[in-house]
């Protein structure tokens, strides 16, 4: 195993064990289930007193022995690793070998019981979007999705797990005492849980690409290059309606350099633009101010 991957597997393990934690502090001292076979897992704990560690083992381990031969190798391989890494610290945390008591989350008369699905599902967004960029996922719903998905890829496979948290959320009211609050919880915890890891996910390098109709794109994308230090792509195009030549400049820049850009296409009449968002730049799109080789128009962005 290479350095990259003991990584990868080190971060997977760390990620559980946040996880194992984030359940013992914001969840079970506060009645409600989180999303996925572990919500199923969660709910039978609170009827049963059947420990999560144990449940995680008996959901996700053949789930993930099953992915294995199907999906990715890699994928479940590290899925796995996840859940029994998970299991085993639930484990080590119910039996109470190691002592958090004094950091669980929990109101004596429930008035701050919302803030605990929110504290809960911000964290698991985070263990979420780590995980998957590493390759992995935290089991359950994730891998049962991407399993019917293999064998049916017409199926969307977010509307597969929507579906089968939202059972999850539905259930959570006859198992909390026909309360509504549980569902609710549900859902915040859901909510969270999916927008931040989506942000993770698509990275926290979003920026802007200017898609510019010029036809003074030398001039035009030398001062681009000069007050913004990115380059840009000049493609040829024709107006549909003048049947006049013109060219398409492209540039993708920071988000705080809009202004600038602004301006810039100001100063050349007869120019405009429309924008859109980039999530996520891969490799290296500036230029240093410090040794500019010598840039074509037509460069790269």
């Amino acid at each position: 195993m290479g350095l990259k991957r003991t990584r990868e597997y080190a971060l997977v393990i760390a990620m559980a064990f946040l996880m194992a934690l984030n359940y013992e502090i914001f969840v079970f001292p506060n009645s409600f289930a989180p999303a996925g076979l572990n919500g199923i897992a969660t709910m039978i704990q609170y009827k049963l007193q059947f420990s999560i560690g144990y449940m995680n083992l008996l959901l996700n381990v053949p789930l993930c022995l099953i992915a294995i031969f199907i999906l990715n190798r890699d994928y479940a391989a590290k899925t796995l690793a996840f859940s029994l890494a998970f299991s085993l610290f639930a484990l080590v945390f119910k039996y109470g070998l190691v002592d958090i008591s004094p950091y669980i989350y929990e109101t004596p008369n429930g008035t701050s019981t919302v803030l605990a699905p929110v504290a809960a599902g911000v964290v698991n967004g985070v263990i979420y979007g780590v995980t998957i960029k590493v390759n992995a996922s935290t089991g359950g719903t994730s891998v049962v999705g991407a399993l019917v998905h293999h064998k049916r890829p017409e199926q969307n496979l977010m509307r597969i797990i929507f579906i089968l948290n939202s059972s999850v959320a539905l259930a959570s009211y006859f198992v909390y005492d026909y309360k509504i609050e549980p569902v609710i919880c549900c859902i915040i915890y859901s909510y969270l849980t999916s927008l931040i890891s989506d942000r993770i996910i698509q990275g926290g390098k979003s920026q802007v690409k200017f898609e510019i109709i010029t036809r003074d794109f030398a001039a035009m994308s030398q001062e681009i290059i000069r007050k913004t230090h990115h380059s840009a792509t000049v493609i040829p195009a024709k107006g549909m309606f003048s049947g006049k030549e013109t060219d398409l400049l492209i540039c993708v820049i920071n988000k705080h350099q809009i202004i600038k850009l602004q301006k810039i296409i100001e100063s050349y009449p007869g120019s405009f633009a429309y924008i859109s968002s980039v999530n996520e730049i891969y490799g290296n799109y500036n230029i240093s101010g410090k040794k500019r080789p010598e840039k074509r128009a037509d460069s790269e962005i």
